[in-house]
């Protein structure tokens, strides 16, 4: 694995094909100076070389292409003519690399080819669906009508969460109450002992008698809990007993309370448009692999599957079958993709090409 470490990083920039067009790569660079916009080059001018290495020839267009690339802080470090060399020297020394592994063999290594792969089926799928599908392509019928149907994630009544001890005596519902009105109920925890110690209800019992949010139209508590819990202002407050009917008595403790909370069709908005749009892409990527898989000829031996032993020790090396090393990288990544491996010590800190 470590023979392919650096190549893996080099093949999988040479062969991303993420890139603008000559023509972007010119006007970005008449942006990135900051002054008035340059006249558009020509495509004979974007295709001047500006260096050759073996037969690979690197073009002004090509050039201009790889330091737009780069964050307006380091494009601003490469507009003297020797800095431009510098940055030059830099994707000499890339192909350099790149043709050396590649008289190696190392391009049918099956560690780079799956790299390679996996970089081609990212570029696939952004061709495919980043101008299809968009955020844009959400109607507002669509987000309305998921709006209508999800009423209760936008427009939500106060609610308040109670504990509560439950009794089926008065008399000593009377007594409890002493204790959760004093030290003993202070606390969460001293409540919940209490709880343990004296309710009666072993369903709530069991969750330290906890209610969970109510509602002011709950109807699986008895009303007058409800009405008791309401009247409860503040985290950590204690009722008084309430005769909750039907020979039991209920003792509360406010563990919580939930504002009422509107938020109209407009405020919703972005947040259904950003969650529709995800679920349209993700369908829309599913269609595509489903629709490529009914046009291959695939066979799965699910016998020789079984035979496949799979190793369950705490490694720290391999790949995770996609081509992603799992092991510390070689070459540490310097940006928001693979890059080829840093400039030698000494050398003046060069971005990546």
């Amino acid at each position: 694995m470590q023979k392919v470490g650096h190549f893996l990083v080099v093949l999988a920039i040479a062969s991303c094909a993420c890139r603008k067009t000559p023509d972007d790569s010119g006007r970005n660079q008449a942006h990135a100076a900051g002054g008035p916009t340059a006249p558009p080059q020509s495509a004979e001018e974007l295709k001047t070389p500006l260096a050759k290495i073996d037969d690979v020839t690197i073009t002004l267009g090509e050039f201009q292409e790889r330091i737009n690339r780069q964050s307006p802080y380091i494009r601003a470090r490469y507009t003297s003519l020797e800095q431009k060399k510098e940055f030059l020297d830099s994707l000499v020394r890339f192909e350099v690399l790149a043709k050396e592994a590649y008289r190696r063999g190392l391009d049918k290594d099956p560690e780079v080819v799956r790299t390679m792969k996996q970089v081609m089926i990212q570029k696939l799928m952004r061709d495919e669906f980043d101008s299809k599908v968009t955020a844009d392509t959400v109607a507002d019928a669509e987000m309305k009508a998921y709006y209508d149907a999800n009423l209760g994630e936008y427009v939500k009544p106060e609610e308040v969460r109670v504990s509560a001890i439950i009794l089926k005596n008065k008399a000593q519902a009377d007594r409890v109450l002493l204790e959760a009105k004093g030290d003993g109920g202070k606390t969460n925890k001293g409540f919940r002992d209490l709880v343990m110690k004296y309710s009666a209800d072993e369903e709530t019992k069991l969750r330290g008698g906890d209610l969970r949010y109510l509602e002011m139209t709950n109807k699986d508590v008895p009303p007058a809990v409800v009405k008791g819990a309401f009247g409860l202002l503040n985290t950590g407050d204690v009722s008084g007993v309430i005769d909750a009917g039907n020979g039991t008595f209920y003792i509360l403790k406010q563990t919580g309370r939930r504002k009422q909370m509107t938020k109209s069709f407009d405020d919703a908005k972005p947040q259904i448009r950003n969650k529709l749009f995800r679920e349209k892409r993700l369908k829309a990527q599913q269609d595509f692999i489903d629709n490529l898989r009914s046009k291959a000829k695939v066979e799965i031996n699910e016998a020789n599957l079984a035979k496949v032993r799979i190793d369950t020790s705490q490694n720290t090396t391999g790949d995770d079958g996609h081509g992603h090393d799992l092991t510390p990288p070689a070459v540490a990544p310097a940006g928001s993709d693979l890059q080829p491996p840093p400039p030698p010590a000494g050398s003046g800190g060069q971005p990546n090409p």
